[in-house]
């Protein structure tokens, strides 16, 4: 016996993994557009007359977010000038291919496209530079290039924001890995719906609480033009176990995603860590926002350059690093290296803000870093949110 819509007498075509609902089809579809336009509007993403560039890969999220946003600023008048920004890195059999996808979305939702690559902007391609550094760094350098990338196609096309399709999934592998580097400040910010805002160009995550799978059903009865072939390089990122575990977490608990985000929204952090935060400001190299004098895209590519492509492929041990950075001045960052040695290759925070660290696998990772992420957690003065 076939089951009815939960919310209508039409016969349910799936169950929603957020809320387990039977729906049909177009309610289901009406349910997931009320509520991103809820996201939006309650989290005050946009303010009528802004530009907004949708960050467009040619995959689900962001094909979904491009048709959505497309949708809901006529449905509901929000009154934005949408354009699709797109960011060609240069790998081979990958990014070629779903950039055609996303030119074939440019003229299904008339909404202008932007491409810019890192051969343009930075000289090298991502090819190349793995060619250089292998695959073990690969997805550190091609976070923070992709990063300041669609930060300058921003400014160059005079956007007020750019809108992202970071999910619910995303989030809380995201709110996981940083757990396991024991990397507080990012867990201070890495839910902020809106990133960015000390800046000209802040970030928003339209999706923040819609799931992935339910994104899939969506592009999937929808019958949506996206591109699903995932990176070559994609299975040496730490990310993947993070994505596996928050799989098998929903598995045994659909809630576990969104339990995740709202017990990092309501972590508190002290005042003496606080301090210890970097303050943002601008790269005296290239301009754009940075955590340091110097930022990390300038710093890798000074070290893909200068022949040292492991240069800056680290992290900080707290803001001492950035306090002498700063001391320093301009200097280059490729001598200083050169004059410490090998065991002195500036071990620079990451600037990435999605994009996992390279660790050998997720198990030892997460067993090694358990006792340092309790300390940490304590010394910053976590406090948790408990759901029932």
């Amino acid at each position: 016996m076939s089951k009815e819509c939960a919310r209508c007498s039409q016969k349910a075509a799936l169950r929603r993994p957020k809320t387990s609902e039977q729906l049909c089809k177009s309610c289901f579809f009406q349910c997931l557009e009320d509520e991103v336009h809820q996201t939006i509007s309650s989290s005050s993403l946009f303010k009528p007359g802004e530009r907004v560039a949708i960050a467009a890969s040619g995959g689900k999220d962001s094909t979904v977010l491009a048709h959505m946003m497309t949708l809901l600023n006529e449905r509901h008048n929000y009154g934005l000038d949408l354009f699709l920004l797109s960011i060609d890195e240069g790998i081979a059999g990958y990014r070629d291919d779903s950039l055609e996808t996303v030119k074939r979305n440019e003229q299904t939702y008339c909404i202008p496209l932007k491409v810019l690559s890192y051969r343009e902007l930075y000289g090298w391609s991502m090819d190349e530079i793995v060619k250089q550094i292998g695959t073990k760094n690969n997805c550190t350098f091609c976070g923070v290039f992709r990063r300041q990338a669609l930060d300058r196609g921003g400014v160059l096309e005079r956007a007020d924001k750019i809108a992202t399709g970071h999910n619910a999934d995303d989030i809380a592998e995201t709110i996981l890995l940083n757990i396991i580097r024991g990397d507080v400040p990012r867990l201070s910010r890495c839910v902020n719906i809106i990133t960015g805002g000390e800046g000209p160009l802040p970030r928003v995550k339209p999706f923040k609480y819609t799931y992935e799978k339910e994104i899939v059903m969506y592009a999937y009865f929808k019958k949506l033009d996206y591109f699903s072939t995932e990176c070559v390089y994609a299975p040496f990122a730490a990310r993947g176990f993070a994505r596996d575990f928050v799989k098998d977490l929903e598995a045994a608990r659909p809630s576990a995603i969104m339990d995740l985000i709202h017990s990092a929204e309501s972590w508190t952090i002290s005042q003496g860590a606080h301090d210890q935060m970097p303050s943002p400001q601008s790269c005296e190299r290239c301009g754009f926002l940075s955590s340091q004098a110097v930022c990390k895209a300038c710093i890798l590519l000074e070290g893909l350059n200068s022949g040292l492509p492991t240069l800056g492929v680290g992290r900080t041990r707290g803001n001492q690093g950035n306090k002498n950075r700063g001391k320093r001045g301009g200097g280059s960052v490729a001598a200083e290296a050169q004059q410490s040695g090998a065991g002195g290759l500036m071990q620079l925070k990451y600037e990435e803000e999605q994009e996992g660290p390279s660790a050998a696998t997720a198990a030892a990772a997460a067993a090694a870093a358990a006792p340092e992420c309790h300390s940490a957690g304590a010394d910053a003065g976590l406090s948790f949110w408990h759901p029932q």
